[in-house]
């Protein structure tokens, strides 16, 4: 696995973390980092997939009320607190980078969120989250360029 995927499904694993435990972001920071130490309290991920993760993660957390109104508005008939809990922070992490990190196409950032969603999320979930991320990407690219 690449290291901006990895990065990717740590940051999904933050905003899991956050939302079903109901921690504040360094909360989950001091716990979720400390959890992925060696016995000699030395990290066990790398310096480049644990900023690209933070980033990830801050953007999730700071914009998370737009995030989740995007997520409202392009997921018929389903409301994010209804959604499987791995389902939304997928969707979270992905719709994050979409907004924030530009460098990244969005056909790229949703078949990596798809490939982490194969293993988190039930089968069912692939088609959903596939549907709701391609149409944030729309109104996100129509929203950066009109």
């Amino acid at each position: 696995m690449g290291q901006r995927r990895k990065a990717r499904e740590l940051a999904m694993q933050m905003l899991y973390q956050s939302d079903l435990g109901k921690q504040t972001a360094v909360e989950v920071r001091r716990v979720f980092w400390k959890s992925r130490q060696d016995d000699e309290g030395n990290q066990t991920v790398d310096l480049e997939t644990q900023s690209f993760a933070e980033d990830l993660f801050r953007v999730a957390m700071e914009r998370s009320n737009e995030i989740d109104d995007l997520i409202d508005k392009h997921s018929q008939n389903w409301r994010v607190h209804r959604m499987a809990v791995v389902d939304r922070n997928l969707l979270r992490t992905a719709i994050a980078e979409m907004i924030a990190f530009k460098g990244t196409p969005h056909p790229i950032i949703i078949n990596e969120a798809l490939e982490i969603g194969r293993k988190y999320a039930a089968p069912e979930s692939i088609t959903f989250l596939n549907g709701v991320l391609d149409a944030v990407s729309r109104s996100v690219m129509e929203e950066r360029y009109s």
